[in-house]
């Protein structure tokens, strides 16, 4: 009877469990990380951009966002949308064609993949033949024709992706259409570009890489006009009335050639250069648009002089006397233009530029030609993220004070409605208002909105105005000066370099009952902010606090602290910054918390903690928990990296100069060299960057950085008795040490006056001395003390101050539970010691009730460095659910991850891209959008024979096939590629990826 009991109350969990917990990846925030294709489609409004790892992304209005993923591990090469249609054809590097539609399913459309196809050659032909170079999609919606490596034109019928061999295009057909004084009718290379005629769908230029091109007729399968270009052709361009092709070349010029009915003129156009007479590079792309009133526009990427620019990525903009270069700060990928009108036949709009770092949109009808600010898409990474910090429930007076701030930063942006409008968002409102905060490289904080699907930017903090850095303050490039040429502009927001790497952001704290936010940096730095709608102007006062306490023995090695600025600094409307507190040592600060209402600001490093009175502007407390054998922690983390750089290249000389002495004496013994394979492979052990390094064990107390603080935690709780609540700061240590003190606060009428005391009440070491990553005090109820302000604001209930509280420790290892003044152990969970799973990141979530709103649990959101989520139940720390989450290579995934209040999760997929997760089953953010087929304007005049049913069955079945393979995260396809996590882990990594490159030839030589 007891056992079928306990089986009821374990079923009856296993249902409250589904109905409290469900984990997904929802969607996608930042910019595609390596894109490597652009597509558009003027009837859907939709925007495609294909990657090296293939993943294929749309976008279209704000909200709607699909996802794909090609199952082969290749790059897409270029990206066509099918005229007409909700369908489009992605080209890999591996040769294979895949078609791809938006299909209606529960009433929200999904990106799916419905066949794919490989052009085969005749029996022994080589594979150049077949292998595509250009691909044009026919704005019949039916047909697409692959231009090739070898010359030919091969056609195909679409959806079903049949070849019409009989309309095949042959190089044979096309050389015997060229006259024999062609230069000796040379070799016509592979096909470079293939374009339409806007007038007369029946007629299509081929483009060889040689320069010639051909207007070939399809329906009367014939050449009817040749343009001899002697020049190597890199892109043609039809213009809208058909009278006149562009071609532009690799040495920079571009070239008119004028088409008609009747009197084709032969006569090659004068050859335009651009930029000057010196050598420049290739044109990759030309477009010409009319205007119905005024001059063309002319765009081209490219041409820059060779010697003098040759680094720039530019696309130039020509319009009656207007020349502009824009300058871009990363590799230009494609682009395309926007037009006015319903049918999207008037003046060009828009300019979208796809570079290899961001998306850039520039307003063609506004005076200077502005930036329209992308709603999605935006650089993440335009200085590399150092941290991140999530807010949930923002009050709607602080939201608006932070867009107000924003906006008057926004003020060189078009004002321009967002040029891509296609599909429907149908996703609920967001049920509240969420920030998500990003500490950069370069001393900024930027403040997102992740309350849905778009992460929007909203404001950018700057913390480098407070310091003298080695900036130029003169060195703007935004605009070029009087008279350049070329007249360069630059554009967009991806700068990856950092004046100064001691400003970068480690930490950053924001309470948003108050408004002030504290950040802190990698030179030992921490600033107190408070947000002010107007601007001021005023000095801020560095208060040096010593880490060290006066300790004797230790000399810090590492990069020294930010001299700050003497004369006032004028700081805009937005977060100003009143308070400075500078660690000595300058140490990257590895802790944060504020309390608002204490009015006081907690710190850790490597060496200590202090405790800061932001209102008196005074220090309260200073511990010094380093370890005398903590060396490591003297040196710093800038000067660490190149230590650890220096100790590799030692090793690696040695294990060179043990080969080259094995050559000298030519000892060909393998029992030899394959000793000195071995001392190789150790040698690589050592250094390897695994998560997984070593078994649950106690540690010694010599182990390095033992003193480095890991959380800090203020309470309202019981440590002296259980009688009597008072203030208290908890502080965690990389040594298994956790500190508390006990604050006595004066009253309000007094605190301005009085000061705030601190005395130490416990010390608790941890039997393993793991590190401590997390604190947490349960009131009366179980419950987790509720945030500063939090039930002034009636956001939460009181804690429970009349039953017994806990302490909850949560180390790496284990979690582990305390009462509360005795501080005895009462129960623990530890995690597994075989797999070597251990604690990297620990957050506490509200998890709701799918079946009903008014039940819900608090739970321990945990992430491992195995990659894997947990949910463990409070106050009971038990184990609830576990999810794969990051793949456990990923250490920098791993690393940045953060959760939300309410049971979701963001971290860095790539440098560029944020992966959102969801472990509850009602707070779920995810795209739910409608793609409707486009109406088409008129009637196709190529005969089309018709596909049998039965191609058309096997088709849909493909489709529904493919349905599930298709909603796979992007994640996989990031992370299988190894140039991604070599980019994540760039500086050791490449050290050891050259190591192995040298010891191969050396083993071969």
């Amino acid at each position: 009877m007891k056992r079928l009991r306990r089986h009821g109350q374990e079923s009856q969990r296993d249902r409250i469990k589904q109905e409290l917990f469900q984990f997904n990846k929802t969607v996608e925030h930042g910019f595609p990380h390596q894109p490597s294709a652009l597509g558009y489609s003027s009837s859907l409004q939709l925007l495609a951009i294909g990657t090296r790892s293939g993943a294929i992304k749309l976008y279209g209005a704000p909200g709607v966002e699909f996802m794909g993923l090609h199952d082969e591990n290749a790059a897409v090469t270029q990206v066509h949308f099918l005229p007409h249609q909700v369908g489009l054809v992605t080209l890999l590097d591996d040769n294979s064609l895949h078609m791809w539609t938006l299909r209606v399913h529960k009433r929200i459309s999904e990106l799916l993949e419905i066949g794919h196809f490989t052009l085969t050659g005749p029996p022994g032909a080589p594979p150049s033949v077949t292998r595509v170079t250009a691909v044009l999609a026919h704005s019949s919606g039916e047909l697409l024709l692959l231009g090739t490596e070898g010359g030919h034109v091969f056609i195909v019928e679409v959806p079903g992706f049949r070849e019409l061999e009989e309309r095949n295009i042959s190089l044979d057909q096309v050389a015997s259409s060229v006259p024999d004084n062609y230069i000796g009718r040379r070799n016509l290379e592979h096909v470079e570009a293939l374009q339409e005629n806007p007038v007369n769908q029946d007629q299509v230029v081929i483009g060889y890489g040689r320069g010639l091109m051909v207007v070939w007729d399809l329906e009367k399968q014939c050449a009817i006009h040749h343009i001899p270009a002697t020049q190597q052709l890199e892109s043609v361009w039809w213009t809208e009335n058909g009278n006149c092709i562009l071609s532009s070349h690799s040495d920079g010029s571009y070239c008119r050639w004028m088409v008609g009915e009747e009197d084709m003129n032969e006569e090659e156009e004068k050859s335009d250069i651009p930029y000057g007479h010196f050598p420049c590079k290739a044109i990759s792309k030309i477009i010409q648009l009319y205007t119905k009133e005024g001059p063309p526009f002319l765009m081209f990427s490219g041409g820059m002089p060779r010697a003098s620019y040759g680094d720039r990525h530019c696309i130039t903009v020509i319009h009656g006397k207007t020349h502009v270069a824009l300058d871009f700060t990363s590799r230009i990928i494609d682009f395309f233009i926007i037009k006015d009108g319903p049918q999207h036949t008037g003046d060009p709009s828009a300019l979208v530029v796809l570079a290899e770092e961001e998306l850039v949109v520039i307003d063609l009808q506004t005076q200077g030609w502005p930036v329209i600010q992308t709603p999605y898409l935006v650089p993440l990474h335009s200085s590399a993220i150092t941290c991140s910090h999530h807010i949930s429930a923002i009050p709607l007076k602080l939201w608006e004070r932070i867009i107000s701030a924003g906006n008057l930063q926004k003020t060189h942006y078009s004002k321009k409605v967002w040029p891509i409008r296609g599909g429907q968002n149908l996703a609920p409102d967001p049920p509240q208002r969420d920030l998500l905060l990003t500490g950069h490289e370069d001393g900024t904080v930027r403040f997102w909105d992740a309350s849905g699907v778009c992460l929007h930017p909203m404001y950018k903090l700057s913390t480098a105005g407070v310091f003298d850095t080695e900036a130029d303050p003169n060195d703007n490039m935004n605009q070029g000066s009087e008279g350049e040429w070329p007249p360069f502009r630059k554009v967009g927001c991806f700068d990856p370099y950092s004046d100064d790497p001691r400003l970068g952001i480690q930490k950053i704290h924001l309470c948003k009952y108050s408004g002030y936010l504290t950040v802190a940096g990698t030179a030992g730095q921490i600033l107190v902010l408070e947000l002010n709608d107007e601007a001021a102007e005023h000095t801020v006062e560095a208060k040096v606090v010593d880490v060290l306490q006066g300790q004797e023995g230790f000399r810090w090695k590492g990069h020294t602290r930010l001299d700050v600025r003497e004369e006032p600094v004028l700081f805009p409307p937005g977060f100003q910054p009143f308070a400075l507190v500078q660690c000595q040592p300058p140490a990257v600060v590895t802790a944060l918390t504020l309390h608002s209402e204490w009015k006081l600001v907690a710190f850790g490093t490597s060496h200590g903690f202090g405790l800061y009175d932001y209102q008196q502007k005074s220090n309260v407390l200073v511990k010094c928990t380093l370890n005398p054998t903590d060396q490591l922690a003297m040196e710093g983390a800038l000067s660490r990296v190149k230590s650890i750089k220096k100790s590799l290249r030692q090793s690696f000389r040695r294990i060179r100069r043990s080969r080259v002495s094995l050559r000298k004496h030519h000892v060909n013994n393998a029992a030899k060299l394959q000793d000195a394979n071995a001392r190789l492979e150790a040698e690589l052990a050592e250094m390897e960057l695994a998560p997984v390094q070593r078994k649950i064990e106690a540690r010694s107390s010599d182990d390095s950085f033992t003193g480095l603080v890991r959380t800090l935690y203020f309470a309202d709780t019981f440590l002296l008795d259980s009688s009597h609540n008072t203030p208290s700061l908890w502080a965690g240590t990389n040594g298994g040490c956790v500190f508390a003190y006990m604050l006595r606060l004066p009253p309000v009428e007094h605190r301005a006056d009085e000061p705030v005391t601190a005395q130490q009440a416990k010390e608790i070491q941890l039997m393993h001395r793991a590190p401590v990553v997390s604190i947490v005090v349960l009131d009366g109820h179980g419950v987790p003390l509720p945030e500063p302000l939090e039930v002034a604001h009636d956001l939460a209930r009181s804690p429970d101050m009349h039953g017994s509280h806990h302490l909850l420790v949560i180390s790496e290892e284990q979690f582990k539970v305390f009462t509360l003044p005795k501080v005895s152990a009462k129960m623990k969970l530890k995690l597994t010691a075989v797999d070597g799973s251990r604690v990297r990141r620990v957050g506490v979530a509200w998890f709701g009730s799918s079946r009903t709103e008014d039940y819900g649990e608090s739970g321990l959101t945990v992430l491992t460095n195995q990659g894997d989520v947990h949910v463990v139940s409070l106050p009971s720390i038990k184990m609830q659910v576990q999810y794969n989450c990051i793949r456990r290579e990923d250490v920098s995934g791993i690393a940045s991850c953060v959760f939300t209040k309410h049971g979701q999760g963001f971290y860095l997929m790539s440098p560029s891209e944020f992966e959102r997760f969801s472990l509850s089953t009602r707070n779920v953010v995810e795209p739910r959008c409608l793609v409707d087929v486009p109406l088409r304007s008129g009637t196709s005049t190529l005969h089309r024979p018709q596909p049998d049913n039965r191609a058309q069955r096997n088709a849909r079945q493909e489709s529904e096939d493919a349905e599930s393979a298709a909603r796979r995260v992007m994640e996989h396809a990031l992370l299988n590629d190894e140039k991604v996590l070599q980019e994540i882990q760039k500086s050791l990594e490449s050290d050891q990826t050259s190591f192995l490159e040298n010891n191969v030839k050396s083993a071969v030589a």
